[in-house]
């Protein structure tokens, strides 16, 4: 049996995976090929871009000793059945790809400077940014940063979203639940691109025993939430030295 961790494909849904799973019509096929035709055929669907064909080969042969047999009448109508699944997938993908083109098109319509900023932000990206503007509007709908922290749902009882004294204390249920998504999908992003907002996470990660991730990261959002404040508010771009 194949290990955790040792599947042959990084993307299950990919185009080698899909040419696998749908050209080979049996695990018999995938065993009886000789290595030199299966790494030929791996890098050429793959474009070679996989980094060691040989070891993929390995693997997709090993899968299929230890697969189970299916009835010989079975495996035409489950390869189409499998063709016909990636081109669902397929036609989903461009769907999606037409969507978050027009929806980027339109915030950078209606908020190219915003937009702008948000874009100069390492590891935010288009989509992050697509989806805090969508939910923001202007930012000159929000007085201060507690303002914006609110309306978002990244707010504290009792008002120690500063110390956060308590491990459990929980975070506000109220706010705009799509804002606070983006936020903090975007802050996690953020922490693997900026090293001020690594450290910090680190530091409040740190300091319990319980809960470790969803506090730091909570806490980290919030300190984003002041830096993209600032920026939006004084229409400037990211920098090391400004966002300090």
């Amino acid at each position: 049996m194949l290990k955790n961790g040792d599947h042959p494909f990084s993307n299950k849904y990919g185009a080698t995976a899909e040419a696998i799973l749908t050209e080979f019509m049996t695990n018999d096929d995938l065993i009886n090929s000789s290595t030199e035709e299966l790494i030929e055929f791996i890098n050429s669907k793959s474009r070679g871009r996989i980094l060691d064909p040989a070891e993929t080969a390995t693997l997709l042969q090993t899968a299929a000793r230890n697969s189970y047999r299916l009835d010989k009448c079975l495996y035409e109508p489950l390869t189409v059945s499998i063709s016909s699944s990636f081109n669902c997938i397929s036609a989903f993908e461009k769907e999606l790809k037409a969507i978050d083109e027009a929806i980027l098109k339109t915030v950078k319509g209606l908020n190219p400077v915003e937009y702008q900023v948000l874009n100069s932000i390492p590891g935010i990206g288009k989509v992050y940014s697509a989806g805090i503007l969508a939910e923001i509007g202007s930012i000159k709908c929000f007085r201060n940063n507690d303002a914006l922290a609110k309306y978002s749902g990244i707010v504290w009882r009792e008002n120690q979203s500063g110390d956060f004294r308590a491990e459990n204390n929980p975070m506000s249920k109220a706010g705009n639940r799509y804002l606070r998504y983006y936020i903090i999908e975007a802050t996690n992003s953020v922490i693997k691109h900026c090293p001020e907002f690594h450290a910090f996470y680190s530091k409040k990660h740190a300091e319990v025993t319980t809960h470790q991730h969803k506090r730091a990261l909570a806490l980290t959002s919030r300190k984003f939430l002041r830096m993209l404040f600032g920026l939006l508010d004084k229409s400037r771009l990211y920098s090391v030295d400004k966002s300090r």
